[in-house]
């Protein structure tokens, strides 16, 4: 668990990892006026970390990439294969691996090889699926918002027995990518401006939550591994 913090009020113990916390302040405490990005790379720092193809956006691929491989090991040292726990890691291992295939757009990014009749439909004309406009502009905020709230909450407080969904330990991870989806769309619908799109800011912390999930677990089943 999360140590203690000492304030001038008091100590502090947490329940939930603090590091989204910590990272957003990162981010818009510091990065947001770091200075001298224009000098350098022609925008600024914060709109560059941000970008897409930019550093946040790998950072997803990598964890998602990584993350698969883990889930897959988990799945496959487990002896109950007909367990409704293996079948959850199961279905993370293939849709980490699919979205991470989708966040480089299956290699178009880095080789520059795709699909036209797929990217002449999608909405940054490249080649992958979850910017094709159907699901773009009616699935995808949906998904984030609904399986933020499931991951952070709803799924350790239900399925307690069930460990292939993240633990109390992480729901910060999830939760605030749901309330930033919700706070995008509301403001959308309503009479002001709609707030920024830092999609990418908030959707690597979704993409570290599954990541340290997996982490977690692939070193629990090496510890019990290496002791028999």
């Amino acid at each position: 668990m999360p140590r203690e913090i000492n304030t001038p009020w008091g100590k502090i113990i947490p329940g939930v990892s603090l590091i989204p916390i910590y990272y957003l302040m990162f981010i818009y405490l510091f990065l947001y006026v770091l200075p001298y990005g224009k000098v350098f790379i022609g925008i600024s720092w914060f709109d560059w970390f941000r970008s897409e193809d930019g550093p946040l956006e790998w950072i997803q691929f990598v964890e998602y990439f990584i993350s698969s491989f883990l889930a897959f090991f988990i799945f496959f040292k487990h002896k109950k294969k007909k367990s409704i726990n293996l079948m959850i890691w199961l279905l993370i291992a293939l849709m980490t691996f699919f979205i991470a295939g989708e966040e480089i757009s299956w290699g178009e990014r880095i080789t520059g090889i795709g699909i036209d009749s797929i990217s002449k439909l999608n909405v940054q004309g490249e080649t992958n699926f979850h910017n094709l406009p159907f699901f773009h502009n009616y699935l995808l905020d949906p998904f984030f918002e609904l399986g933020s709230v499931f991951l952070g909450w709803f799924g350790w407080r239900r399925f307690k027995n069930i460990t292939a969904f993240p633990r109390k330990k992480l729901s910060l991870f999830f939760l605030f990518v749901a309330l930033f989806y919700f706070y995008f769309d509301i403001s959308w619908a309503s009479t002001t401006q709609q707030i920024r799109n830092d999609q990418e800011i908030f959707e690597v912390l979704f993409s570290t939550g599954i990541f340290l999930h997996c982490l977690n677990n692939f070193r629990k089943i090496r510890t019990k591994i290496s002791e028999n």
